[in-house]
């Protein structure tokens, strides 16, 4: 019970006084790449589901009723998400998904939950999933819009203006690089250069030296969710481009810094704030919430915590939430109650959901963070 006590926020949600409807458990599906190449989100996430779960159970669940958490492990493969969401919601009869974490999987999945009206709270970051809005669709990772702002708020204030794009091939990608392109005028940028490479790339030095010989290129931008984020900035150092490294907010899980070695040292991007969590003024509002979810699970798991893991607690906590608000288990009552949550603080931010806006975070939700000393540091901190 130890290393589930710091987890105040969630399980004070869970202590609903509601009448126990049933004895059976409350079924939540997980659409999650615990294996394969977006493990590195997947995994976290498995972990801290099955952490918050086994925390709700403790103290007596969802509206009365024990939850039950089905994790898929989706090899981060649409196919198989959408194969695993069917399954769940037809076999399973899931009350709500958590998942998929890819942006690509989500959007295959997207219309088996709205078609359905099951409850899809994704925890991937493309904005399209939520724009246009869908019913029965939310998403907890912040917006690429805003992550781009913030990158381009600092481009700016560096005097910066000519950037160099580079976007892997799935769905992550591509929305990233829609953004990237589009808001780059805005802040008065030029992109000189923009190439997309394959997820599953070993090397990348031919779409670095692209960049490398492209005229005037002042920053490098890369906006990746798998591995190969990291042999961006190993090859892009190897080569001698010497220009600031900026990545998306997909780089907020430790590995990839330990991946790209002393190449990494400088990358800056846009981040929640919980793998700063200690450093944050004893005041921010998100301080006690963050620091008692990272010490939990780093304590159980040994390992680091990451902003993906992150996305994972805040659904839960949104569900948990939804369902108090809503009086018990009825679909749409409980559907509603997502839209009308207001001033929700979680992981990822401060959560204020409308019919719409699916997502529910403002830009702020965002530290601009940079690697220092081989680990995650406020951009600016001393």
């Amino acid at each position: 019970m130890r290393l589930l006590s710091p987890l105040p926020l969630l399980i004070a949600l869970a202590l609903c006084a509601l009448p126990a409807r049933a004895a059976d458990p409350i079924k939540i599906g997980a659409l999650l790449p615990v294996t394969g190449g977006a493990a590195f989100l997947g995994g976290p996430e498995q972990r801290t589901l099955e952490m918050a779960v086994e925390a709700l159970n403790a103290k007596g669940g969802l509206a009365g009723r024990p939850v039950q958490l089905i994790v898929k492990d989706t090899g981060g493969s649409p196919e198989k998400a959408v194969s695993f969401a069917r399954q769940l919601i037809d076999e399973e009869q899931v009350f709500a998904i958590i998942g998929p974490a890819t942006s690509g999987e989500t959007m295959a999945v997207k219309a088996i939950a709205e078609g359905s009206g099951t409850l899809l709270l994704s925890t991937a970051a493309a904005e399209v999933i939520v724009n246009p809005v869908a019913r029965w669709v939310f998403k907890t990772a912040q917006k690429d819009s805003h992550a781009a702002t913030v990158i381009f708020q600092e481009l700016k204030r560096r005097g910066l203006t000519k950037v160099a794009v580079l976007t892997s091939n799935t769905g992550f990608g591509k929305a990233g690089k829609e953004q990237l392109e589009r808001l780059a005028p805005e802040f008065g940028l030029q992109v000189v250069v923009s190439e997309t490479y394959d997820k599953a790339a070993t090397d990348l030095t031919a779409e670095v030296t692209k960049v490398k010989a492209a005229a005037g290129v002042q920053a490098l931008v890369n906006w990746s969710i798998e591995p190969a984020q990291a042999i961006v900035i190993k090859n892009a150092r190897q080569l001698g481009l010497a220009v600031p490294i900026f990545q998306s907010h997909g780089f907020g899980n430790i590995q990839y810094v330990k991946a790209a070695g002393a190449a990494a040292e400088g990358v800056v991007f846009p981040m929640g704030r919980v793998v700063v969590a200690e450093a944050l003024p004893e005041k921010h509002p998100q301080k006690a919430l963050l620091v008692a979810y990272k010490k939990a699970y780093e304590a159980r798991f040994k390992e680091d915590v990451s902003g993906f893991g992150g996305y994972a607690h805040d659904a839960l906590l949104i569900l948990a939430q939804a369902v108090k608000a809503a009086g018990g288990t009825d679909r749409e009552k409980v559907r509603a109650a997502v839209e009308g949550l207001k001033g929700l603080t979680g992981v990822s931010g401060t959560f204020n959901l409308s019919a719409a806006d699916h997502n529910g975070l403002a830009v702020d939700s965002f530290e601009l963070l940079t690697v220092k000393d081989g680990k995650f540091a406020i951009l600016g901190a001393k």
